[in-house]
């Protein structure tokens, strides 16, 4: 399998974190470290013969970055790791995810339960996005009430997320996804600067296999949720967030509103 990091101003013992948790829970893999940061700072990490540093100089973007690295391994790889730089866990988890995506073959992406610092459950598996719910999340200041009854059922928070469940969005932030699928969806829309990207992949690859959350095993999100809201990364989310409807419609959208209404019906408790 291989696996890639985007890494973009990360503190080099963060980047060496994540990097260590994937390359204890492999043997024969390969990491590509993707460096968007305007300089060369992580080339200074003492970094193993599986792991291939590629320093981009520029910002790309999310999506596009990690296309670099999908590019090298699609038809050498079986399984690819798109993996967060704030996210660690122990051996066991990706040998668990390679065992499951074996015995389940019509599966093309899995997350596992994912868990902040304080190991409190995020609720990162979502029904696909509508305008009024991103709206709603935008305003969570302001109409507290109604976007947190969005939220419950956007996050799925109603569902029991210790089963193991098919849902139609799963974050970005860790994906183990099968390459033959990727073959037959495509890769990343590059469109997508940062925001956007892991749904809009998501949609693609749910159209030939499953897109499971598997809560056997956890992972630590550690910097998600605490991360400063400034005006450049407002201004990205709401560019991508356009982009995402643009593509695939705002209010008319027949194919999300029947997997949205499929997703409540098959989990919500009685």
């Amino acid at each position: 399998m291989s696996a890639s990091i985007v890494a973009y101003k990360n503190p080099a013992p963060v980047i060496q974190r994540a990097i260590d948790c994937f390359l204890a829970g492999t043997k024969e893999s390969t990491l590509y470290l993707i460096d968007n940061s305007p300089t060369q700072e992580l080339n200074a990490l003492t970094l193993p013969a599986r792991v291939e540093y590629i320093s981009n100089v520029r910002n790309t973007g999310f999506g596009a970055a990690h296309n670099i690295a999908l590019r090298k391994t699609l038809h050498t790889s079986d399984y690819h790791l798109i993996l967060n730089p704030d996210i660690s866990f122990d051996a066991d988890v990706l040998p668990a995810l390679h065992q499951f995506m074996e015995s389940h073959r019509d599966a093309g992406l899995v997350m596992p339960k994912v868990l902040n610092p304080a190991g409190e459950l995020q609720y990162l598996c979502r029904l696909l996005p509508t305008p009024r719910t991103m709206l709603l999340r935008s305003l969570l200041n302001f109409l507290q009430v109604a976007a947190k009854k969005e939220n419950y059922y956007y996050e799925l928070q109603f569902a029991d997320y210790n089963t193991i469940m098919d849902v139609p969005f799963l974050s970005g932030c860790f994906m183990f996804i099968r390459t033959s699928v990727l073959v037959k969806s495509g890769l990343f829309d590059e469109r997508f600067f940062l925001y956007a990207e892991d749904v809009d992949l998501n949609r693609r690859i749910q159209r030939y296999s499953r897109t499971v959350y598997y809560p056997d095993v956890t992972i630590r999100h550690h910097s998600a949720g605490v991360l400063p809201r400034h005006m450049g990364r407002m201004l990205h989310k709401v560019r991508s967030l356009i982009q995402y409807f643009n593509k695939w419609g705002w209010f008319n959208d027949a194919e999300r509103d029947h997997i949205n209404e499929q997703t409540l019906r098959a989990y919500a408790r009685p």
